[in-house]
C-alpha cells in the first residue's frame, strides 16, 4: 500500500531532521527548567510533570526551586516543609519521594548519572530517567511518557491503549528507533512539545506538524482512532464526615495524615463515618458542642475512587491537651493554617469556612 511505502521512506534519520527543525523554529524554549539546566532542576520538572500540564506545574516548580535551589537544600530540611510548597499540586507520593530520594543522592555524594542508579530513587522509572539522561547529562536515551506515547501511536498507527503491556513495548521499541545519539536534549525537548502543542488529544494541529508527510493516522484520516482509549473503570465511592470544629477562640482543629496513602504527611480534618459518629466522638472528648451545622456534601475525584464528604463545622468549648498529643491532632489559627500542608479540596473548604467564621 502507498501509506506503507510513504513510512518506509522516513528513516530515524529523516525524522529526527524533520522534528529538530520544526523546534528550532517553534518548541518552547523559555520554560523555567529549560534556564540554568542542571541534573537537579530537570529531575524536580519531571517528577512535578507526572500527570501533570506544564501550565500547572511552572508556578509551583519556581517556588520550589527557590526555597530549595539544590538537592542539599531539599535534603537538610523536613518532609511537612516540602509538602507545604506541594500543596494543590496533588499526587503527594511525588513530593515525598523527592525528599526521600534528595537525602539518597545527598548520602551518595553524587547525583546519579546512569539508568540503573536513576531508576533506584522513589519515583523515577524508565521514561523520567531517560528524560533527566538526555536533558540534564545529553545521554542518548529514549523516554515514553503520554505525549510521546500520542505521537507515536498516530505516527505509526499503532492501536490499543498505551498501558497494555503488548502495547507499551511497541512504543518503547518505537521510542528506541527514533531517539538519536546525537542533540538528544533537544530532539527530547522536540517530541515532548510535539505531543504537548500539536499532537494534543483533541483537535490535533495537523496541518503544522513536522511528520505529517509519513504520519499513517494523518494518511489514513484516522488520528481520532490513536491512541486507544483506556479502559472505562468503575470507580467506587466512598462517603465521609469531615469535621470542621472550632473552639471558642476560632481556632481550628486539624490531624496530621499517616505518612504513607492518600494525602500521606499532609493536615486535614478529621474524618468520621457519620455525623453522629463525629458528634459523638466530640462528646466524648469532654467538650461541649454549642453550634453544629453541616454543609453541603462535595465531591473530590481520585484515580482510583470518588470522596464525597459532607462537611459538618462545630463550634465548641475547647478540648483537653491529651487528644493533640495521642491522635496527632492540634489547634490552629486561621494565619497558622496558611503555613501548613493541606489537600486542595479542604484547602478550599477551609477558606470559605474561615470566611464565614
Amino acid at each position: 500500500m502507498f501509506y506503507k511505502r510513504v513510512v518506509c521512506l522516513m528513516r530515524p534519520e529523516a525524522f529526527q531532521q524533520h522534528l529538530l527543525a520544526w523546534f528550532d523554529r517553534h518548541g518552547r524554549k523559555e520554560l523555567p527548567w529549560q534556564q540554568r539546566v542542571t541534573p537537579y532542576r530537570v529531575w524536580v520538572s519531571e517528577i512535578m510533570l507526572q500527570q501533570t500540564q506544564v501550565v500547572t506545574v511552572v508556578p509551583y516548580f519556581n517556588r520550589f526551586v527557590q526555597r530549595f535551589p539544590d538537592v542539599d537544600a531539599l535534603a537538610a530540611v523536613g518532609l511537612d516543609e516540602v509538602l507545604q510548597l506541594w500543596s494543590g499540586l496533588g499526587y503527594y507520593a511525588r513530593a515525598r519521594n523527592l525528599h526521600k530520594s534528595a537525602r539518597l543522592i545527598v548520602a551518595q555524594g553524587a547525583f546519579p548519572d546512569t539508568l540503573e542508579t536513576l531508576m533506584l530513587l522513589p519515583g523515577v522509572g524508565r521514561s523520567t530517567a531517560g528524560a533527566i539522561l538526555s536533558i540534564a547529562f545529553n545521554k542518548s536515551h529514549p523516554i515514553l511518557d503520554g505525549n510521546v506515547k500520542r505521537v507515536l501511536a498516530r505516527f505509526r498507527a499503532i492501536a490499543g491503549w498505551p498501558g497494555m503491556p503488548g502495547i507499551s513495548q511497541q512504543l518503547w521499541a518505537l521510542s528506541v528507533y527514533y531517539t538519536p545519539s546525537e542533540r538528544v536534549a533537544a530532539y527530547t525537548q522536540a517530541i515532548m512539545d510535539l505531543g504537548a502543542t500539536v499532537c494534543i488529544w483533541h483537535k490535533p494541529g495537523c496541518s503544522h506538524c513536522p511528520l505529517k508527510i509519513a504520519c499513517l493516522a494523518k494518511i489514513t484520516n484516522t488520528v481520532s482512532l490513536y491512541p486507544g482509549v483506556k479502559p472505562t473503570k468503575f470507580l467506587t465511592v466512598k462517603h465521609l464526615v469531615l469535621l470542621v470544629a472550632y473552639d471558642q477562640d476560632q481556632r481550628l482543629l486539624l490531624e496530621k495524615r499517616p505518612p504513607t496513602g492518600v494525602w500521606g504527611g499532609l493536615w486535614s480534618l478529621p474524618e468520621f463515618d457519620s455525623v453522629e459518629a463525629a458528634l459523638d466522638w466530640c462528646a466524648n472528648q469532654g467538650g461541649r458542642i454549642r453550634v453544629q451545622q453541616p454543609l453541603t456534601k462535595k465531591r473530590h475525584t481520585f484515580s482510583h475512587f470518588h470522596l464525597d464528604y459532607t462537611p459538618l463545622r462545630v463550634e465548641l468549648d475547647i478540648f483537653g491537651h491529651s487528644i493533640a498529643e495521642v491522635n496527632r491532632m492540634d489547634w490552629y489559627k486561621a494565619e497558622q493554617i496558611k503555613e501548613l500542608a493541606l489537600p486542595a479540596p479542604v484547602k478550599q473548604l477551609l477558606q470559605k469556612s474561615i470566611k464565614g467564621a
